[in-house]
Formats: structure tokens, C-alpha cells, sequence
């Protein structure tokens, strides 16, 4: 007969029973990606991510100060507020045009200081040079729109080389379908925290060291601060991208070689059903969003309707910080479910956000916004924290998806070709938000600032007020409801990028396996 179990005995089974359970629950933790999918991922480690993500401190940056352009237009070059609209519509469309070109040179690029660190450097030099000649060393000595025009355009070439360059990278760093999400993460919250800090720094700074006035030595001061702030973070990212600047991750798995043309690109344009899905839905977004944050559009709504310009930056930081942790939400959801189902879910909930908000501006004094803690500015803080958040998770899953329209490129063509997918893109992207200023600079005109622009502390208007409305509230709804139609018409599901994947692993190793036995002839 067999011995019964003592007491002592039963807790040492028990407590053996429970490690190995835990370590079967550890076990499970450690399958990677690679090991479910059954492709070899590309990762990143994270601090490349991290530095990488310092692409926000250029951007962001200078972005900050071209939202100032309109005032150096205006006061440092004597344009009118149309004329001024016309110029920055001109202007992006020129954008938009160079991007295709600027895909050439980035294909032809290939130094011994590598690609992308190359680039990344000409183009910010390029900008840096437009921008101090637009709002510093010409300002104010009596040029006229010429003058303007043309250093504007000295900065759209170097932005466009900067930012082209900068969209390619999350596809060279990982192909991880979880991976991706998390550069979007860090890209989301360094693009919304450096014009966050920005906003401080020019408008609680700044600005009231000049008067609290946009004036010629404000613009001349925030254009340094703004410069210095894109030249580290372009040193930044070289640092991140410095082990992925080698030939070997820029190709693909075409028998040879071939220099681009001008019809690969359309051919991208006419093929890439995913970029062009897109195009659609991000330039549609863009529009909008760059429309409704034009500095113009700001004054009209903190400065006029709510009648305080100061507790903008107030109110954008008590929302901004904590909708950050959106974006980990977003890519945890992204990396779930997909790229593309992560940007229709969250453009739903973006579009219900818009128009409650819009709704509340409606129904209540909106001067109430101003007062310290009071219901008004409580509801509208927790409703541009919602804003923002679901805003965020859009973003995040938007740089995923882009890195993921490069790989079904890749699959599709066999080229890897990230800076046409990216100048095909940007081409349409451009053309289209280019109107943004002219959208903004109509707004203000249509209220009756058609020589000047708005000031904070003028009287507010039904005219204003309603046009504030439309352009802050209802033109983003439009937008993601451009967003909803044209991923109705995309297929690129999480399933289907794991088979991308698979196929390009597949694809690689056959080309790989070819030119061996091509040596051993």
C-alpha cells in the first residue's frame, strides 16, 4: 500500500505545481513575433527608437515657426494677408513637385558616411538657411514678396529632403507588425510634446519679453530658439540611424540593379492600392488639421472667442501630457489588430469627440473657458484630452501603416523603393494640404481681415465666431470621414501583412540562394 502524502509533502508538490505554472507563464511572455508569425523580424533596440523619435525636435520645430510665416510675411516683408495665402499655396504645391525629384537623389545617394546621415544633415543646412533669411537676416530691411517667396522656397527644399529622408526610417529600423506601433509611440509623443514646449517657450517666454506683440525682433528671436532646437535633434537621429546607413538595408530582391524613373513612380501611384487608400485619408487629415492649426486660427479662437490668449498654452499643457499616454494605448491596439483597423476605429471615436466638442461651444458661453477651474474650462480640458488622445492613436497607427505600404511595395515590385513610396505620397499630400494656408487666410478674410490679421483681445462676432467653428471643428470631421470611405477600399489587414512578410523572406532567400550559385558557376 502506498504511503499517504504528509503535510509537508502536499506543500512541496503545491508550491513545485505553482513554479512551474509561473514558469509556464514566462515561457509563454518570451514568444517573439518572429516565433508566432513565423517570419525573421527586423528589430529595433530602443534607444535607436528613442533618438529616432528626436525627428520631432526638427519637425516640430520648425513647424513651430512656420506657423509663423504669415507674420513675417506680413510685417517683415509688407504682403497682404490674400497675397500672403496665394504665396504659402504656391509654395507647398512647389513642395509637392520636389518631392519626386528629391526620391531620385535619395535612390543615387550613397557616400561612405551612408545615405540617410547625409541627407538628414543637407537638408536641415538647407532649411536653416531659408528660414533665418526669411525671419531674421532680409526681415524688415525692405524686401518685398519676391524676397519672401524665394526664401520660402530655399526652405521647402530643405524641409522636403529632411522630412522625406525622416519617413523612410521606421521601415529600414523593423518590420516587427509590434515593433512598428512603438516607433509610432515615440514619434507621436515627440511630435506633440516639442510644439507643446514650443508654444511655452515663444508665447510665456518670448513673446512677452518683446511687448507681447508679433514683432520683427519676436520673429528674429524665435526663429534661433526654433533652429537650435532642429539642429540637435537632427544630430539625434544620425545617432539612431548610423547602424541601419548601410547599402545592405536598401535593397530589395530585383535581379539588378536599376536607376528610378519617372515611371516607377506612377507606376507605384497607379498599383500601391494601400498608399493610395492612404494618400486619401492622410491628406484629407492634414488638411483639416493644419488648417484649424494655423496660427491665425488660434488667435481667432483663444485670443477673440474665448477672449484669453494666454490660457492657450495653459490649457494645452494640462491636456496635452496626460493624452500622450494614448499613444501606448493606440499601439498596443495597433499591434493587436492592425494598422488599418486601428485607424478606423480611432477616427470614429475622433469624429464623436469633434462634435461634442462643437456642440459645448454652442450651448455655452465660451468666454466662461477663460475662468480659472471653473465647469466650462474643466469640460473643455477634458474634452481636448480626449481630442488629443484619440488624435494620438491615429498618428501612432498612421506611421505603422506607412512603414507597412513600403513592404507590400517591396512585395508587390520587388524594389525596395521607400523614398518613392514616400515622394508619391508626399506629392499628392502636399498639392492637396497646400491650401491649408489659403483656407486659413480666407477664414480670416471672410470676418473682415483682409489687410491685416487678428489680434488677441479684439471683439468677438457671430461672423467669427462661426467661422472659428467651422474651421477648428468641422473641417477635421470632414476630413476623417474622407479617412472612414477610402480604408473601406484598402485590404491590408494585420493577416495580410504577416503573409507580405512571409513572401519577402521567401522572396530574398531565393535571390540570395541565385546569386550564390551564379558564383559557383
Amino acid at each position: 500500500m502506498k504511503e499517504q502524502m504528509r503535510p509537508a509533502d502536499s506543500r512541496y508538490h503545491t508550491k513545485t505545481k505553482k513554479r512551474m505554472e509561473k514558469g509556464d507563464k514566462r515561457m509563454s511572455k518570451k514568444i517573439t513575433a518572429s516565433e508566432i508569425d513565423g517570419v525573421a523580424y527586423r528589430r529595433a533596440k530602443t534607444w535607436q527608437i528613442i533618438l529616432y523619435a528626436c525627428n520631432g525636435l526638427v519637425g516640430m520645430s520648425v513647424y513651430s515657426l512656420i506657423n509663423l510665416a504669415s507674420y513675417s510675411a506680413s510685417i517683415g516683408y509688407g504682403v497682404s494677408t490674400i497675397v500672403i495665402g496665394y504665396i504659402l499655396t504656391c509654395t507647398r504645391i512647389l513642395d509637392g513637385v520636389t518631392d519626386p525629384l528629391l526620391a531620385f537623389i535619395y535612390d543615387r545617394v550613397n557616400t561612405r558616411f551612408g545615405k540617410l546621415r547625409v541627407l538628414l544633415i543637407a537638408g536641415y543646412l538647407i532649411e536653416a538657411v531659408g528660414l533665418l533669411c526669411m525671419f531674421s537676416l532680409f526681415s524688415s530691411k525692405g524686401f518685398g514678396w519676391i524676397a519672401f517667396t524665394i526664401f520660402y522656397i530655399i526652405y521647402v527644399i530643405g524641409y522636403t529632403i529632411t522630412n522625406m529622408t525622416a519617413q523612410t526610417i521606421p521601415a529600414i529600423m523593423s518590420n516587427d507588425p509590434k515593433q512598428r506601433p512603438t516607433i509610432g509611440v515615440w514619434t507621436t509623443a515627440f511630435n506633440y510634446l516639442v510644439p507643446m514646449v514650443m508654444m511655452m517657450v515663444l508665447n510665456m517666454v518670448l513673446l512677452p519679453m518683446f511687448g507681447g506683440e508679433y514683432n520683427q525682433s519676436f520673429l528674429s528671436a524665435a526663429c534661433v530658439v526654433c533652429l537650435v532646437m532642429a539642429a540637435v535633434g537632427t544630430v539625434l537621429v544620425c545617432i539612431s540611424v548610423s547602424e541601419f546607413d548601410k547599402p545592405e538595408y536598401f535593397a530589395g530582391f530585383a535581379k539588378k540593379k536599376e536607376k528610378l524613373k519617372i515611371k516607377d513612380m506612377m507606376d507605384v501611384l497607379a498599383h500601391n492600392r494601400p498608399l493610395q487608400c492612404y494618400i486619401i485619408s492622410n491628406a484629407s487629415d492634414k488638411i483639416a488639421q493644419q488648417t484649424a492649426s494655423q496660427s491665425v486660427i488660434s488667435t481667432l479662437l483663444f485670443g477673440i472667442v474665448i477672449g484669453n490668449m494666454g490660457i492657450s498654452t495653459m490649457l494645452t499643457v494640462i491636456s496635452m501630457i496626460p493624452s500622450i499616454l494614448f499613444a501606448v494605448v493606440g499601439a498596443k491596439y495597433a499591434g493587436k489588430h492592425g494598422s488599418r483597423k486601428a485607424i478606423v476605429t480611432w477616427t470614429w471615436i475622433s469624429m464623436g469627440i469633434s462634435a461634442v466638442t462643437f456642440l459645448f461651444f454652442i450651448v455655452i458661453d465660451p468666454s466662461q473657458i477663460a475662468a480659472m477651474m471653473s465647469p466650462a474650462m474643466i469640460l473643455y480640458v477634458v474634452l481636448t484630452l480626449a481630442q488629443n488622445g484619440s488624435n494620438m492613436c491615429i498618428t501612432t497607427a498612421n506611421t505603422s501603416f506607412m512603414a507597412d505600404t513600403i513592404d507590400y511595395e517591396l512585395d508587390r515590385s520587388g524594389r525596395y523603393v521607400p523614398a518613392v513610396v514616400t515622394g508619391t505620397y508626399s506629392l499628392i499630400d502636399k498639392i492637396i494640404t497646400a491650401f491649408s494656408a489659403t483656407v486659413a487666410a480666407g477664414a480670416v478674410a471672410l470676418v473682415g481681415y483682409k489687410t491685416t490679421m487678428p489680434q488677441p483681445g479684439e471683439p468677438c462676432t457671430d461672423a467669427i465666431f462661426w467661422v472659428t467653428m467651422a474651421v477648428k471643428f468641422g473641417l477635421p470631421v470632414f476630413g476623417w470621414l474622407c479617412t472612414i470611405i477610402a480604408m473601406r477600399f484598402c485590404k491590408l489587414s494585420k493577416e495580410e501583412m504577416v503573409n507580405v512578410q512571409k513572401r519577402i523572406a521567401e522572396r530574398k532567400e531565393e535571390a540570395r540562394h541565385a546569386v550564390i550559385m551564379e558564383h559557383l558557376k
